[in-house]
């Protein structure tokens, strides 16, 4: 297979695992009879397992006499467990993420989350001193406008404690992604940082105990969400994203969004409305804007 269209169905099947897993956590929690700590403990519990397995085959496929040495083998093994400040906040977002889909549609729920992971990312750039070309201001104006306009109160605005948890994922996220810069094998060290969750889940799931509830539809959304929109999504992305520019790989994620709204209206029903069309025009637009113009720009 020609390595252009390899690469291309690789993002896609990526993008697509992670518009899945904002369906898959509002089918589990609309449709079935589970709920949210439930949905987070068996998803992180899932994918713990998935990327523990795909580390483990990684790591037999290398050649047992490297040239590396013993302390680049070491380096390795030490990157491979990931950190609990990580994991901390890879849970975080995974809790928030389900306590928000309680109340919040797949498109409404994918686009707070894209928009709060992309503004923390690029507000920790600024906060570092990155130099920012005044059409990347005007993005991220026209950006958090969008964010006003879907969160505006309203017949149509989504429930405020919703968005609220779903904007403390996506910047939960935006930090876990940028811990995770320069962390080594990034497969390892994720699925390191999944099963650092686990004592976190169990935490959640026994402040939990008596409000937990799973049927077999729950239970299945939960699995997929976990093993494979999450363990085996997050594994495509990571051999996808070295052959992908920096500017590239940004703005292939603005689809994301898009394709939990088609998936919304196509699988779940949901309703496209006025407002979350000029919102994520807005954002999306925005991030774009911020993402292709760099600082040198004329």
């Amino acid at each position: 297979m020609p390595r252009a269209i390899r690469l291309a169905l690789l993002t896609a099947l990526a993008l697509i695992a992670f518009a899945g897993n904002s369906l898959l956590c509002r089918t589990a929690l609309r449709h079935g009879d589970i709920d949210a700590a439930s949905f987070t403990a068996i998803r992180m519990l899932s994918g713990a397992m998935m990327l523990g397995l795909l580390a483990w085959v990684r790591r037999r496929q290398r050649p047992s006499g490297s040239s590396s040495g013993t302390e680049s083998s070491q380096a390795r093994l030490a990157t491979a467990h990931g950190s609990w400040l990580s994991a901390a906040a890879l849970f975080s977002y995974a809790a928030a993420f389900s306590f928000a889909y309680l109340s919040l549609s797949a498109a409404t729920g994918a686009l707070l989350l894209f928009g709060a992971v992309q503004v923390t990312m690029i507000g920790h750039g600024v906060w570092r001193g990155e130099r920012v070309h005044p059409a990347q201001w005007l993005g991220l104006a026209v950006a958090f406008a969008g964010l006003l306009i879907l969160l505006m109160p309203g017949l149509e605005a989504p429930p405020w404690q919703g968005a609220l948890l779903m904007l403390v994922a996506g910047a939960a996220w935006g930090v876990y992604s940028l811990r995770g810069r320069g962390a080594g094998d990034p497969l390892q060290a994720t699925a390191g940082n999944f099963l650092r969750t686990l004592p976190m889940v169990a935490l959640l799931s026994l402040l939990a105990r008596e409000s937990m509830s799973a049927d077999t539809q729950g239970i299945a959304a939960a699995v997929i969400s976990g093993a494979l929109a999450s363990g085996l999504g997050y594994a495509v992305w990571y051999t996808a994203l070295p052959a992908l520019r920096a500017t590239s790989a940004a703005i292939v994620q603005l689809s994301v969004p898009v394709l939990a709204a088609v998936g919304g209206i196509a699988w779940l029903g949901e309703a496209l409305t006025l407002r979350f069309v000029l919102a994520a025009a807005a954002v999306l637009g925005g991030i774009a804007l911020v993402t292709l113009v760099r600082p040198t720009d004329p």
